[in-house]
């Protein structure tokens, strides 16, 4: 049997079917029309599950859903920042409808990623595991002795969130000086033109890797900023969950060594208690389809 797999975003919907060894062997994507309205953003997500049923023949045993939160497990509902037309949207009764007589289960974005990971990518080998991308913002999950750590509500992981300048800028969860606010791609390049960097002003993350790569010296000092935010997120989130690894994703992750080289510079001086030694940082292995596979997973471990 197959798992039918969404991965919901703000940016783009994909769908997928993965086999029991979490190889997916089909998979499909389509951008996701925030602008026109919460019933246009169904519609394209129930497009994607028939196209996959087509595709699955009778062969589906159930769903799993990766969704950008916050969630509310306990309902069933999502109402994630970047889709601001979906609020309490009721997402797992709707796939339920979709996909009558097989489990729906719902998970964090971030959760699934790194349950994808811990599953069949970088994070094969580890028992405590931070999952983090690092794109147009900074989301996480967490694996904690080898099961998804859900939370209270199902948000449990938002390391994004976690605040590293007390007197920062203003985050659009409504705090302030959260790493996000530092080290998305958009803050980043955003802090490096406040500081000289001479780019268009819709230039973003790639842009400034590729100026960093030629020698700018705002663009590597942005990175290294960037990256020294990380560091101490995951210095504070290691000590709190006694991890042993955290693999990284997303976007700027695509940069390598710009981000990780000052990541694991930084990283010992923050991460000083002698638990943490063998704190590893790894750069993610499943690239974009983590999150397909990881809610395909969710399915496989409530069966």
């Amino acid at each position: 049997m197959l798992t039918l797999c969404l991965d919901i975003g703000g940016t783009k919907i994909a769908a997928g079917l993965a086999d029991a060894a979490g190889a997916l062997v089909h998979t499909a994507t389509r951008p996701t029309p925030v602008a026109a309205g919460a019933d246009a953003v169904w519609a394209a997500v129930a497009a994607m599950i028939a196209d996959a049923l087509r595709a699955a023949g009778d062969a589906v045993g159930g769903v799993g859903i990766a969704s950008a939160g916050p969630v509310d497990l306990d309902s069933g509902t999502v109402s994630p920042i970047n889709i601001g037309c979906w609020r309490g949207f009721p997402l797992r009764d709707k796939v339920a409808a979709a996909v009558p007589g097989v489990p729906v289960r719902l998970g964090g974005d971030g959760v699934c990623m790194a349950l994808g990971e811990h599953w069949v990518g970088a994070g094969r080998d580890a028992r405590f595991l931070l999952g983090m991308v690092v794109s147009t913002g900074v989301g996480g999950g967490l694996v904690l002795d080898g099961m998804p750590y859900d939370g209270r509500t199902g948000n449990a992981g938002h390391v994004g969130h976690v605040v590293v300048e007390p007197d920062g800028r203003p985050c659009t969860c409504g705090g302030r000086g959260c790493v996000e606010t530092v080290a998305s791609g958009p803050s980043m390049a955003r802090w490096a033109r406040a500081h000289g960097w001479s780019a268009p002003p819709d230039s973003g993350a790639r842009e400034l890797a590729d100026a960093a790569v030629a020698g700018d010296a705002v663009a590597l000092a942005a990175f290294r900023r960037g990256a020294t935010a990380l560091a101490a997120m995951i210095a504070s989130v290691a000590a709190v969950c006694d991890l042993d690894l955290v693999v990284v994703g997303g976007g700027v992750a695509k940069s390598g060594g710009l981000l990780f080289d000052p990541l694991h510079a930084s990283l010992g001086d923050y991460a000083g208690l002698s638990f943490l030694s063998g704190l590893r940082v790894v750069p993610a292995g499943l690239g974009g389809a983590a999150g397909l596979v990881g809610a395909a997973r969710l399915v496989g471990l409530t069966q």
